[in-house]
């Protein structure tokens, strides 16, 4: 893609704040981000329950360019991603974007049908070919017309159907939720092997005054999950290092928290949030770390009730779409305090729970997903100044670890915006499963503002982390399909340790000399 002059670009971006001056959000409003949640499935969501008026229609109908060539590539990469290219296009020109944008629909409409038509021969002929093998089921005999083992997974890494960069889409994919089973309750048998790390935490957890560099050092090599909810409470801040006073606060601090419930949840309906609130309605469903949780009533009104709350206790960024991903590890955790089931991949009634314990949970998971947005919130207030400062700083650091990748990522027209944007608006949370985002946390938590500062240095050594297959990659959608649905579903705390190392190393080389990621004017 051909990009503008620097004089061109300036004034584009001049004529873009004041285009958007008037769009400040009032306080405890929606602004919302593009590419940080994926769009409805149909234009106009209706939400139950929610009061009609004869006036509940937009009332500006004229839409933007990039609107328009939005709604014509929707399904050219990953719903919702390609909406972060409103940023990008302040130095792009709308021609190239739509030839790119052709192009993409072109490959992508090509390699999606090729797959399912391999996928359904091999049915077929394993259909056909079953009856005819039959009779050498016993010596492991194959028929010569049976083809190899395979699945879908021998597709291309990039178009994995499932892979977390794309999500579990509701209704999409064939997806189906897990089975239901019942709640397990959690025992004090701890596993053999974290036994001895879990008595060092629980020693730690008794000294009058915690020191916290020593749990910060054992933290981040990763926390037992017996452990690991008083450990992030003590983390984030919103537990005390002082032993005798962590109680009394725990039952101030959620006495607080259902204190703003009864103050404030009754407005979501006014005029001036409603929209806050409609967005937050439609989020939640939408939500693909825990899809088949999320469709449980009661957990989406605790969902609803965190997001509300906090939005309108923090006006100068409001309820933004991104924020609603940093509550799962939160609340997930959190549950792990009092149920064994595995909610990553089990399904189970959390009714089941008494309410008292939900409660806990949920005023629990409002307090430390607050106190992770105090140190990131500028990354949510008008314009996102924090993402795109980092967004930079990944590029400029990428320039000095991986020139060729560098280099391949500039000849073929590919921003750093178009794929990093999600990285830095949800913290890895839609490239990793769940369990590795969990670890991965375990990690931040034991940094000093590692939510920050630490996560540039993660998110270059994940990039770094695939360099060969990028570079492989000869054009520009093929680049970002890859980019976007990265193959980690089956990753594991091994994989994760060894992208952590990779980016402590880099901290190392760079943290202490920052002028060295400055851009160059």
């Amino acid at each position: 893609m051909a990009s503008l002059s620097s004089g061109s670009s300036r004034e584009a971006k001049s004529g873009f704040w004041k285009k958007n001056s008037n769009n400040v959000p009032l306080p405890g409003s929606i602004k919302q981000v593009y590419g940080a949640q994926h769009p409805p499935p149909y234009s106009d969501v209706k939400t139950p329950g929610w009061p009609q008026r004869k006036d509940d229609r937009p009332k500006n109908n004229k839409r933007d360019a990039f609107q328009e060539f939005e709604n014509k590539t929707s399904d050219a990469w990953d719903d919702g991603d390609d909406d972060l290219m409103e940023m990008a296009n302040l130095r792009l020109s709308l021609k190239d974007v739509h030839s790119s944008a052709r192009v993409v629909l072109d490959n992508h409409s090509k390699k999606t049908q090729a797959a399912n038509r391999q996928q359904q021969q091999q049915q077929q002929l394993t259909s056909i070919s079953s009856t005819e093998t039959a009779s050498f089921k016993g010596n492991g005999a194959s028929s010569p017309g049976t083809p190899p083992h395979s699945s879908p997974t021998h597709a291309p890494a990039h178009l994995h159907p499932a892979g977390p960069g794309l999500g579990v889409r509701q209704g999409g994919g064939g997806y189906q939720p897990p089975k239901m089973t019942s709640i397990r309750y959690v025992t004090d048998r701890p596993p053999d092997r974290e036994a001895n790390k879990i008595e060092k935490f629980k020693a730690l957890f008794k000294e009058p005054s915690l020191d916290l560099s020593d749990l910060r050092k054992l933290c981040w090599s990763g926390i037992p999950k017996a452990v690991r909810p008083t450990a992030w409470k003590i983390l984030s801040g919103y537990l005390p290092t002082a032993a005798d006073r962590r109680q009394e606060i725990l039952e101030r601090k959620r006495k607080e928290y259902f204190g703003y419930i009864d103050q404030y949840y009754e407005t979501r309906y006014q005029e001036l949030h409603e929209e806050t609130f409609r967005q937050i309605l439609k989020d939640i469903p939408r939500m693909t770390s825990l899809a088949h949780l999320f469709q449980e009533k009661p957990v989406q009104e605790i969902f609803e009730r965190i997001l509300y709350i906090w939005a309108i206790r923090h006006p100068a960024s409001g309820y933004v779409q991104g924020i609603n991903d940093l509550v799962t590890p939160f609340f997930v955790v959190f549950l792990s305090e009092y149920i064994e089931n595995d909610i990553e991949v089990e399904n189970c009634d959390l009714t089941e729970l008494s309410q008292t314990t939900r409660d806990v949970i949920e005023a629990d998971s409002f307090w430390c997903m607050s106190k992770l947005l105090d140190g990131i919130q500028d990354n949510y207030t008008f314009a996102q100044p924090g993402i795109q400062m980092k967004v930079n700083a990944l590029r400029e650091l990428i320039k000095r670890i991986d020139a060729p990748l560098y280099n391949h990522l500039e000849q073929q027209g590919v921003e750093f915006l178009q794929f990093s944007f999600r990285w830095m608006n949800n913290l890895l949370m839609r490239e990793i499963p769940l369990r590795c985002t969990i670890r991965l946390w375990d990690t931040y938590q034991a940094e000093v503002n590692g939510f920050a500062d630490f996560h540039l240095y993660v998110c270059a050594a994940f990039l770094k982390r695939f360099s060969e297959d990028a570079l492989r990659e000869h054009d520009f959608q093929g680049i970002l399909m890859l980019l976007q649905n990265l193959p980690t579903l089956h990753w594991r705390d091994k994989e994760m340790s060894e992208l952590l190392a990779e980016a402590y190393k880099l901290k190392y080389m760079f943290a202490d000399a920052p002028r060295h990621l400055l851009l160059k004017s």
